[in-house]
């Protein structure tokens, strides 16, 4: 009897069992499977994209492969025992596995958010202060960040290891609500709120700078449009003693004006070609996105007018939307979860909405690699080669069949 008493409190601890979820449980299980395939899969492209083309080589895009392999540590690993466990509606894995899968639960999703916040910090460093982002991401630099993240999302959530417990409203292992306070509320809001404010603050530095310095750039071109302008106008004027000068005067003066534009252009292009190639010698080969140096301060902004049309602006801009999607993304999936259990402290929603909320965090960690390969043009070709190497094996399969049948 003691036995069967202590079996089925067990079974009630590891159990998510409900009526009004039984339904649900299939969409969740469709839903973890096609997270797990297309994570797993897309976040694997993005790591070996990294490693095989040279050009992605760079150490902003060793932040996003950072990223990329906390994605991977929760879509090969914890994803298929959360897709087990809403299909039992139970946890079978046992205690040790529930503190395991939630301390990494955990860990990625920090390692993710401070990585984040490094890609926000390496954005504006690298627009507003280039010499303090090629100090601080050097490649020893990058190393000790990125070391960084993951020892202290472990530092920060390993003292949690005794209360992580399995919870039935979400169908998976996580801190227990109440025996963690206020540590696990003091590291909610640290990462999340916190956190996830310092990278939009970043963000919302990058814009003001880009757009300050596009106006003083618009201001300089508007005032040197009419600096030009002047000579045209006074190329009629008037002799020693006051009168106008006759048809001759006048045409020397136009010839020596056309003469002094044409001159002034030259020694224009000279110098702005001059700064473009020490700008181009100057830059480290190993950043994939450059400053914009069509956007600069007013003092040096004539040295940079013919850069203006350059594409290091536009792939600035290119590769920073896409970052502040990745961060909206990242927003979008898990702010209806955290908003529903800070208004929901009795646990009085229905089960299935706790349920669907924390679904919808998965997306994030397969999302990322469609991201990059609609809005970055590297990634998307280096994803085409990689799946052309894949699918080459199955090619010469099919063209050596049907050499045999012929």
């Amino acid at each position: 009897m003691l036995m069967n008493h202590t079996n089925q409190t067990e079974d009630d601890l590891f159990s998510c069992y409900s009526s009004s979820v039984i339904g649900y449980r299939y969409f969740a299980v469709v839903w973890g499977c096609a997270v797990t395939i297309t994570g797993t899969v897309g976040n694997l492209m993005t790591i070996l994209a990294f490693a095989l083309d040279l050009r992605l080589r760079t150490r902003f895009n060793a932040l996003i492969v950072n990223l990329a392999v906390a994605d991977l540590l929760y879509c090969t690993i914890l994803q298929p025992i959360s897709v087990d466990s809403y299909l039992h509606l139970r946890w079978s894995s046992g205690q040790l596995w529930c503190s395991i899968f939630g301390l990494l639960l955990f860990l990625s999703n920090s390692v993710s958010i401070i990585t984040l916040c490094l890609v926000a910090m390496s954005r504006y460093l690298l627009v507003a202060k280039r010499a303090v982002f090629d100090r601080v991401f050097s490649n020893h630099g990058l190393i000790l960040l990125l070391m960084s993240a993951w020892a202290l999302g472990l530092a920060s959530f390993g003292p949690l290891w005794n209360v992580y417990v399995f919870v039935p409203q979400v169908c998976t292992c996580s801190f227990h609500r109440t025996r963690g306070r206020p540590y696990t509320t003091v590291l909610l809001f640290f990462y999340f709120f916190f956190g996830l404010g310092f990278v939009g603050a970043f963000y919302l530095l990058i814009y003001r700078h880009v757009r300050n310095a596009k106006q003083a750039l618009l201001s300089y071109r508007i005032s040197r449009r009419s600096s030009r302008k002047k000579p045209a106008s006074s190329v009629q004027g008037t002799d020693d003693s006051g009168v106008e000068s006759g048809t001759a005067n006048t045409c020397s003066s136009e010839v020596s004006s056309q003469a002094d534009l044409v001159k002034n252009k030259d020694e224009f292009n000279k110098s702005s070609a001059t700064n473009m190639n020490s700008t181009t010698i100057n830059k480290p080969p190993c950043d994939v996105v450059h400053t914009p140096s069509s956007i600069p301060a007013p003092s040096n902004v004539a040295s940079s007018s013919h850069s203006a049309t350059s594409g290091d602006d536009g792939e600035f801009k290119r590769v920073t939307r896409m970052c502040f999607a990745v961060f909206m993304c990242f927003v979008c999936c898990f702010a209806p979860f955290l908003l529903l259990n800070i208004a929901d402290k009795q646990n009085r929603a229905p089960q299935v909405l706790h349920m669907l909320c924390a679904n919808l965090t998965w997306l994030n960690s397969c999302i990322n690699p469609v991201l990059y390969a609609v809005m970055n043009r590297q990634f998307r070709q280096a994803y085409q080669v990689l799946l052309n190497r894949a699918a080459l094996p199955f090619t010469c399969f099919w063209s050596w069949c049907k050499d045999i049948r012929s």
